[in-house]
């Protein structure tokens, strides 16, 4: 896939602030930024989502990876690894999350908020009243509120960054365990 859109030029400031903080200039901001409205709002939206703190941020971390690797967009599997690392999770449960099925390393818990994500993910939504029930049971009101607004917006993002033709930019190149590929067919992996 070929980016879509040609990269916008950012106003150095931005671009400055995005290389201290990141590395390097996130594609998708660079594509996006041909609005920069678009972008502002995006990028203060993405800045409130990442204040949230009802829910566990590796819950999200995780479920934001499962998202990335149902809906396909390698850019948000490369982050979330990245990230995943940056706020020391567990480096083989975070390998692991494209795969988590057929994995053995997360929780119970863990494995339902990854089916939960991939449920949210799926085009009609496949969440079913027993999942969602256990959750909410095991999290609280605002945590469950939280994680499913946090998993919308993931995917929102995924989606956004797959129709923009975004692909993986190498920031899970730092991270010491290889990403695990995802087992189903017609989705991306990274190895």
């Amino acid at each position: 896939m070929v980016i879509r859109v040609p990269k916008a030029e950012l106003p150095a400031e931005l671009s400055e602030s995005m290389i201290k903080q990141l590395g390097a200039v996130p594609t998708p901001v660079e594509v996006v930024w041909h609005s920069p409205e678009v972008a502002r709002s995006n990028l203060e939206f993405s800045a409130r989502v990442g204040g949230w703190d009802a829910a566990d941020a590796g819950l999200k971390s995780f479920a934001h990876m499962a998202v990335a690797a149902k809906v396909g967009c390698g850019w948000c599997l490369d982050v979330g690894y990245f990230q995943a690392l940056n706020q020391d999770l567990d480096q083989v449960k975070a390998s692991q999350v494209p795969d988590w099925r057929e994995s053995s390393v997360f929780t119970p818990l863990e494995r339902e908020v990854l089916e939960y994500a991939e449920a949210m993910s799926d085009t009609p939504l496949t969440v079913t009243d027993e999942l969602y029930a256990s959750l909410l049971d095991r999290l609280g009101p605002a945590a469950m509120v939280e994680l499913t607004a946090f998993i919308a917006f993931v995917n929102m993002a995924t989606r956004n960054n797959n129709a923009n033709g975004i692909e993986s930019q190498g920031f899970a190149d730092s991270c010491e365990i290889p990403l695990a590929t995802r087992s189903e067919p017609g989705t991306v992996s990274r190895a």
